[in-house]
């Protein structure tokens, strides 16, 4: 059985953010593959399998938006939760208006972009009998199903899927995004689960496509 799929995924506005940006959200130009991922994983996840992008087609031209927000700058100290478990009793509120922060993001809108997985089994049941999950996929995609939803980099930014069974009958790539988009989040390394590292590529897109097969990544 093909363990090969293909969603078309969209939204309203997207923010894939750069880690070298320390305060204010700056997105990538398009989806990093670890949120294409995570697109893959909201509809099907399970220990014992594991989804692997191999392509990512960018269907609609990049388009900026800079939006002005508020945000919290803090969070409720652990030690103070700690205290008032052991007290029973204690301050664990969090006033917004005295951490309140107004920052600046510049995120995706109008997004819209083609993702081809593979699913890979790692253990149990799944080596052998891949084609059970395949089924699982391919059904609970088809009818819009999902463990959580999906979002494109940020939650708020909820998106749209769709199964695509034939891709060589869709629409073709944005040929408008071409060209060598510099160093690019690829996953991070969950080898050691305490020390998870981030994984860097190159991302060179050929006319809307992103070849991730045989990517050199670096840590």
């Amino acid at each position: 059985m093909d363990l090969n799929f293909c969603l078309e995924v969209k939204g309203d506005y997207a923010c894939f953010t750069r880690p070298e940006m320390k305060v204010e959200r700056v997105s990538y130009d398009f989806i990093t593959p670890s949120a294409a991922r995570s697109v893959f994983d909201s509809i099907l996840w399970k220990p014992e399998i594991r989804w692997e992008v191999e392509r990512i087609e960018v269907l609609a031209p990049v388009r900026w938006i800079s939006v002005r927000r508020n945000e919290v700058g803090a969070v409720i100290s652990t030690r103070n939760l700690q205290t008032a478990m052991t007290a029973g009793h204690g301050q664990l509120g969090l006033y917004v208006e005295d951490e309140r922060q107004q920052r600046a993001g510049l995120f995706l809108r109008d997004v819209a972009y083609r993702l081809h997985a593979r699913l890979v089994s790692v253990k149990g049941e799944a080596l052998h009998n891949p084609a059970k999950y395949a089924e699982m996929f391919t059904r609970r995609a088809s009818k819009g199903q999902c463990v959580n939803q999906p979002y494109l980099g940020c939650r708020e930014f909820d998106a749209r899927f769709r199964l695509v069974t034939t891709p060589h009958g869709e629409p073709e790539p944005c040929a408008d995004v071409d060209g060598d988009f510099g160093w690019m989040l690829y996953d991070l390394d969950y080898s050691r689960p305490a020390d998870p590292r981030p994984m860097f590529f190159r991302a060179k897109v050929v006319r809307g496509v992103l070849d991730l097969s045989g990517v050199e990544v670096r840590r």
